[in-house]
């Protein structure tokens, strides 16, 4: 009955609602809708693994993200993914709607699903939604209504519920689950026994989470009836205290922040910090930026920060992020021009009003209560505490806050800045510099403030002034610096002249007690004795060349910088001054009006566009993150892709592969494309990232915020592709590694190395009897050349000999053939003479045929023996006459080959007479000459030649003397056709 009485109290204790204080600065919200990452709505279940990507049960798979990229995994059936767990052997173990399995890594790093459903009876596989799963010990449970699967050693038993199971979860090291009958059961030795009855349970009651708070309890929320603490296996109610609070509203589920603080997750306002006795320190809901309030899932990363799985979209908060915005509704999205601690306030300068609020106890100023308050609207440009009286610049004139009032001081123009100026102990005295230059101020008493007048001809804005001794520095953007000397209020302007860099965008500070410009090319520093300005020797080393637009010193003696819109500082703490930006507020500062205001290492203002920023800069450089970085993606690019790696490595988690996995691939896929990322969530604007390809590269990259590399044409060989990160603190992670070949083209590989040796020995060979023969044959060339040229001496000489020899043989034959001509000439004047001696005779005989014809005629009967000797003495000579023709035919067959022989040879009825008239012919006789030897008339010859002519049978065509020249020869007439009469023929 005291058990029952301590719920009704406890109902009626529900009802009561309080209120909390919110602080004016706001944890950083990022929103993640489903067009964002590309899957369903809801996200039922979050998780995260060893290298730091996060997991999601979604209404249309398992969700990854790993800072940078977001990838679905469904399961087979398509179903809803209510729930998931990392199992000890790294496993991603699953539940879906009558759907059981794992997640894990294959050979090439894809993550592949593995369906556990074949392990459990066919007749229990309807089972519908799996709504919880704990990793207990070796053995993974899955809960759904009506069963619950426990999956040890490769096999499932089934656990069925009294009525229907509700809730499973692990209470301090004690797996428990809750039947709607039974009330809660814990597990032991395989068997579910009585942990806290029914009857001791609120009527309804429904559990959505078991969070540790403390070794031996644990903080329980539920669907309807608040939030209960159990030590042992007593429950007692857990209420909430602070902001509008209904304790009955339904929760959602809880994580464990840090030994002090808790997440409490809602279906309707969102999130809320409690510490350890209820008192509500956040809430985070639609109003400070979630996308909903109807929170599915809760969960607190490695990192400390706060991840929302939604009804609609997944939420991050950097719950531990050291930067805050200050930009509570009552700013009204103003700039933050100026900012200022004034005794026991905060006071605000922005862009519409001067605003307040009481500070608080805590040292981090982000904390203080959210009590802002209006003081006066309108464009405020500067707080300034001079002489302990809080000074305001405004567009309207210069006003003093006394007791949280306005007091006006000078509104005949508008003011920018106020600086002590350096005076005797009875004067106080303000340098202000307003729109029309530098105006001077006393301060009499504590009260009154009195107006001096204007210092120097100096005309024009003034709101960059500082105070060094004797002098006041102004400078002007886009006119120069200025020298005012206080006692003649002598001017002087410097230019790049006077050793600027440039005219433009010179700014006055004072760091360390000496007046500073910041320039476009670094910090310079003012030579007196030169009467110059040259670059800083102690800035330098740090800044370099750097742009520079604003410069702060802290309390610490760190020096606050912007540059390009990048708040940044320099941290003197160390023995080298270290150089940090802040990315994250890149952009996000008041540009050209840049303000800094640094109360101490827990507590640094910047202004911004809208509002202003809280670094709690200690925090800053605590929270530093082991970085970690690995390569989630690696594919090989040809007309296609192909993944070689996934991005998991083996069950260790490890990126480390054996040697044997280290893949080759072939040649014509040797372009490369790699993905990686750092899974640091609330600093992913400060991670850059730096690679080499061993093997190509010959060192690492330049540090870049891409996330993705590719390498295309790569040669054959080894080659470890090799990344890492760093933040902006300089902090580098270990190196992620990933091993492969590229193996060598078809004419590069051992087999054609092979062929190509043999080949190589072929043309060797081929080389060689190719030279071989070649030589060969040059040799036999050059043989045949001398064979050739000796061949041809030979010839030369043997043409020469020879030439020599026909010389000698024509001289001979000339000779001979002289010899032979006067031969043939001394036989024709032979044959000449004989045939004039026969001429003679003939004509002998024709004066003895006169002599006769004479006797006849003279009629003597008697004829004296003295005539008649004469006669016979005549014919006695013509017997010699017969003789000398048989010498003339021996003469002429000898002269002209036996010609008559060979005439009479072949005509055998050719007479003497016509025997001799061919001889005659053929010594080319005229037909005078023949007539006379042939004692014929001319006329006769002619009749004697065509007799001839006929008898021989010669064509009439054919030149008779040329007949018979061939005959003697032997051959046919050179030309019959030529028919001109010779010598013969006339």
């Amino acid at each position: 009955m005291p058990l029952r009485f301590t719920y009704i109290v406890f109902s009626l204790l529900l009802r009561l609602t309080l209120f909390s204080q919110s602080y004016i600065a706001q944890r950083e919200v990022v929103n993640y809708n489903k067009h964002q990452y590309n899957a369903g709505t809801q996200n039922w279940n979050i998780k995260q693994d060893d290298q730091g990507r996060l997991y999601f049960a979604n209404n249309e798979g398992v969700l990854v993200f790993d800072g940078t990229y977001w990838k679905l995994y469904p399961l087979p059936n398509k179903t809803i993914v209510r729930s998931i767990v990392f199992g000890r052997d790294h496993r991603l173990y699953v539940g879906g709607q009558d759907e059981i399995g794992y997640f894990s890594p294959d050979k090439s790093g894809k993550l592949t699903y593995t369906s556990l459903n074949e392990l459990i009876p066919e007749k229990e596989r309807n089972f519908s939604d799996i709504w919880n799963i704990v990793s207990f010990g070796d053995d993974i449970f899955f809960r759904s209504t009506n069963k619950v699967f426990r999956y040890s050693n490769h096999t499932i038993s089934i656990n069925h519920p009294y009525s229907s199971w509700l809730f499973l979860g692990v209470l301090n090291d004690t797996l428990i689950v809750h039947d709607e009958q039974k009330g809660i059961l814990y597990y032991e030795n395989g068997i579910w026994k009585p942990f806290i009855e029914k009857q001791y349970l609120p009527p309804g009651f429904f559990i959505t989470s078991i969070t540790a708070f403390a070794p031996d309890s644990g903080l329980i929320t539920t669907g309807k009836n608040g939030i209960f603490l159990v030590a042992g296996k007593q429950l007692r109610p857990f209420l909430l205290k602070g902001n509008t609070i209904d304790n009955t509203q339904n929760f959602s589920g809880s994580v464990t922040i840090d030994a002090e603080h808790f997440g409490i997750s809602t279906y309707t306002n969102g999130i809320f910090i409690v510490d350890k006795k209820g008192q509500v320190l956040e809430n985070i809901s639609l109003k400070e930026g979630l996308q909903n309030s109807n929170i599915r899932s809760l969960f607190m990363d490695r990192d400390k920060n706060i991840w929302m799985g939604l009804d609609n979209g997944i939420d991050f908060v950097a719950y531990n992020n050291a930067i805050k915005q200050l930009n509570p509704a009552i700013f009204n999205g103003g700039g933050g021009y100026s900012l200022i601690q004034y005794r026991n306030s905060l006071y605000f300068a922005l862009s519409n009003g001067i605003y307040e609020t009481a500070l608080p106890a805590s040292r981090d100023l982000s904390y203080t209560p959210n009590n802002i308050r209006l003081l006066n609207g309108g464009q405020t440009w500067g707080l300034n505490n001079i002489n302990n009286n809080l000074l305001v610049a405004r567009d309207d004139g210069f006003y003093r806050i006394a007791n949280n009032e306005m007091q006006t001081i000078s509104a005949e123009t508008g003011y920018w800045v106020f600086q002590s100026l350096p005076s005797p102990p009875e004067q106080k005295l303000i340098a202000a510099g307003n729109y029309n230059g530098v105006r001077i101020f006393e301060q009499v008493g504590n009260n009154q403030i009195i107006d001096k007048g204007i210092l120097s001809t100096l005309t024009g804005s003034t709101r960059f002034l500082e105070i060094d001794g004797a002098n006041i520095w102004v400078s002007h953007p886009y006119r120069g610096v200025y020298k005012i000397n206080r006692a003649n209020a002598a001017v002087k302007l410097y230019t790049h002249a006077e050793g600027l860099p440039s005219d433009l965008n010179n700014h006055v500070y004072k760091l360390k007690g000496r007046i500073v410009i910041a320039t476009e090319k670094g910090v310079y520093e003012y030579d007196s004795l030169k009467d110059r300005f040259l670059p800083s020797d102690f800035y330098k080393p740090i800044f370099g060349e750097t742009s520079l637009r604003y410069l702060k010193e802290g309390p610490q003696g760190n020096i606050w910088f912007v540059h390009e819109k990048t708040p940044g500082i320099v941290d003197f703490s160390t023995a080298k001054p270290s150089v940090f930006y802040l990315p994250e507020l890149k952009g996000r500062i008041l540009s050209g009006f840049e303000y800094i205001y640094p109360v101490d290492e827990n507590n640094v203002f910047i202004g911004g566009e809208t509002g202003f920023y809280h670094i709690n800069y200690q925090k800053y450089k605590e929270n530093i993150h082991p970085l970690s970085t690995y390569i989630r993606t690696v594919k090989s690019i040809s007309s296609t892709d192909s993944l070689l790696f996934g991005g998991y490595a083996n069950n260790t988690g490890s990126d480390n592969r054996a040697k044997e996995d280290i893949p080759a691939v072939s040649y014509r896929w040797n372009s490369f494309h790699f993905e990686y990322s750092s899974p640091l969530f609330e600093q992913q604007l400060n991670i850059e990232y730096s690679y080499l390809l061993k093997g190509f590269d010959e060192e690492w990259s330049e540090w870049t915020k891409k996330t993705e590399k590719d390498y295309t044409n790569l040669p054959a060989g080894n080659y470890t592709f090799s990344v890492k990160a760093r933040n902006n603190l300089n902090n580098e992670s270990t190196v992620s590694s990933y091993s492969f070949t590229v193996l060598p083209p078809w004419y590069q590989s051992w087999w054609a190395r092979l062929f190509y040796l043999a080949l190589a020995i072929l043309l060797i060979f081929i080389a060689y009897k190719w030279q071989e023969r070649k030589h060969l044959k040059r040799e036999a060339i050059r043989f045949a050349e001398e064979r050739k040229k000796y061949e041809d001496e030979q010839k030369r000489i043997t043409y020469q000999h020879q030439l020599e020899l026909e010389k000698s043989e024509k001289e001979l034959i000339r000779v001979q053939n002289e010899k032979l001509e006067t031969e043939i000439e001394f036989k024709n004047s032979e044959l000449a003479s004989t045939a004039m001696n026969l001429v003679q005779k003939k004509e002998f005989i024709l004066k003895v045929k006169q002599e006769l014809q004479h006797f006849i005629r003279s009629g003597k009967e008697k004829i004296e023996t003295n005539e008649l000797k004469k006669v016979v003495h005549i014919l006695s000579d013509e017997e010699k006459l017969n003789e000398e023709w048989e010498q003339f035919s021996l003469h002429f067959n000898k002269v002209h080959g036996d010609f008559l022989i060979i005439l009479k040879e072949k005509f055998p009825d050719l007479k003497p007479h016509e025997l001799k008239l061919c001889a005659y012919l053929r010594m080319n006789l005229s037909s005078k000459e023949i007539a006379q030897l042939m004692s014929i008339s001319v006329r006769g010859v002619e009749i004697s030649r065509y007799r001839l002519r006929k008898k021989l049978q010669i064509p009439t065509e054919v030149n008779l003397f040329q007949f018979l020249f061939d005959l003697q020869t032997g051959s046919a007439p050179a030309n019959p056709e030529n028919n001109e009469p010779g010598a013969g023929e006339v």
